[in-house]
């Protein structure tokens, strides 16, 4: 686990809220150096606590149904478990692949332009996976009302009087 302090909870919590700020700004933000914020952000992407990418929006690319899937498993061994993860992680219309614990083993991310070629990626799953999964269900996401956003102020117990708005110079 690594440890962070406040100026890099600030300086993260900056980021996500705009990956394209530039370090004279959060330098003037969070009080350091840009030289400082510049060697920070650095360590903190060596150490693998945030990964640099952009986030696409598949309703607007013409993908309007997101559909989350869970999946049960059956008669498996570790060699079909693999199998199957090897087909889904590559499979271009699965956003997202999770083993996860509980009732379900797996929850997919399926993008679909409408409900038709939802029911043929879902087929074509099943299909090439049918000795192997037992149940399936699915859930369309309507709205994202929070998605892969963290407070780290609050989740490291920090007080709120060090808070930065990212929209305030």
């Amino acid at each position: 686990m690594v440890d962070l302090d406040k100026k890099n909870c600030l300086i993260l919590n900056l980021l996500q809220e705009d990956c394209r700020m530039s370090l004279t700004d959060i330098a003037k933000k969070v009080g350091l150096s840009v030289d400082s914020v510049k060697k920070r952000i650095e360590k903190m992407r060596k150490e693998k606590i945030f990964n640099p990418k952009i986030q696409l929006r598949p309703r607007i690319l013409g993908y309007p149904y997101i559909v989350d899937i869970k999946v049960k498993l059956h008669n498996y061994d570790h060699k079909k478990v693999q199998s199957f993860i090897e087909f889904v992680v590559k499979h271009p219309r699965i956003a997202e692949v999770f083993s996860i614990s509980g009732e379900y083993d797996f929850t997919l991310v399926i993008i679909a332009k409408n409900h038709e070629d939802l029911a043929r990626v879902s087929d074509e799953i099943k299909k090439k996976n049918s000795n192997l999964i037992s149940e399936w269900s699915e859930s369309l996401t309507t709205v994202a009302y929070k998605f892969e956003t963290y407070d780290l102020l609050k989740l490291k117990e920090y007080d709120d009087k060090d808070r930065v708005d990212p929209y305030v110079w």
